[in-house]
């Protein structure tokens, strides 16, 4: 539908960039367990 937007060839992948990411850790912290989203009642038992 959008041609001009589009390029038919891709000009290949992007450069590498150096990226400075890290997650700092808290000495005997546990993980959150909790359910990512609400379940509906029987889709929760479906699951278990």
């Amino acid at each position: 539908d959008f041609p001009e937007v589009f390029p038919e060839d891709l000009p290949g992948l992007p450069p590498n960039r150096q990226v400075v990411f890290q997650i700092d850790l808290i000495l005997g912290a546990a993980p959150v367990a909790r359910v990512p989203y609400r379940l509906a009642p029987p889709e929760m038992k479906e699951l278990s």
